[in-house]
């Protein structure tokens, strides 16, 4: 059973950066597309960026494109989300997964941009 934790959230003014960590236990995610979701209350959770199991291709929503890249280390099975010139509207709970046949989703990072 895969168990996927995220980390690295918190309060930051916007235009800042934070670097959010998913690193997950119980099986390997070298072969597999990863990816970043976020949710905000009363909203489905949404596609923020994807990388492909080697890190040669990437994906992004066109809401953070220019902002947000999504690094990942294999030998530590983990991704990263890297967030630059964040905006308020990037307040949400983050969240990694597989980019499509998901697994069970972890707890979130909260994210949270200040005005």
């Amino acid at each position: 059973q895969v168990q996927l934790a995220e980390s690295g959230g918190g309060l930051v003014q916007a235009g800042g950066s934070l670097r959010l960590s998913c690193a997950a236990s119980g099986r390997s995610f070298v072969l597999i597309e990863m990816g970043w979701f976020r949710q905000t209350p009363g909203k489905e959770r949404e596609f923020v960026a994807a990388i492909n199991w080697s890190g040669s291709r990437t994906d992004y929503s066109v809401s953070v494109k220019g902002r947000f890249t999504i690094p990942r280390d294999n030998a530590k099975n983990t991704i990263y989300l890297q967030m630059n010139s964040l905006k308020p509207e990037d307040t949400a709970v983050y969240y990694c997964n597989r980019r499509t046949g998901v697994w069970s989703w972890g707890q979130g990072t909260q994210v949270t941009v200040s005005s």
